[in-house]
């Protein structure tokens, strides 16, 4: 979820304007309507201010990822993580060779 869409939802459980958010923010309409569009981002000091105007609080929790820190997955994690692959490559539409779906143009 980005910033924009955290904001937005924010906004609209309150039942607020984004003119409403930007008073009680101390800032503009349209800053608000940038941000909820990620055309711009805020700084975590402003999405804090932000969703305090709209009556929710900011959670920020660090997860640990098991990509970057060279982690070795068991070998059922492993076999899982191939299913989940093999099944999406099963999901994917397919062409078959051979078959075009215009004619070849010749060139001289």
């Amino acid at each position: 979820m980005t910033t924009g869409t955290l904001l937005r939802h924010a906004r609209h459980r309150a039942g607020l304007t984004q003119s409403a958010v930007a008073q009680r923010a101390g800032t503009s309409q349209p800053v608000i309507s940038a941000y909820e569009r990620d055309r711009r981002d805020p700084s975590v000091d402003t999405l804090r201010r932000l969703l305090r105007a709209t009556g929710s609080d900011l959670e920020l929790t660090a997860v640990r990822s098991t990509a970057d820190l060279g982690v070795r997955l068991t070998e059922s994690e492993h076999a899982r993580r191939l299913v989940d692959v093999l099944l999406l490559a099963d999901a994917l539409p397919s062409r078959r060779r051979g078959e075009l779906r215009f004619p070849r143009l010749a060139s001289r």
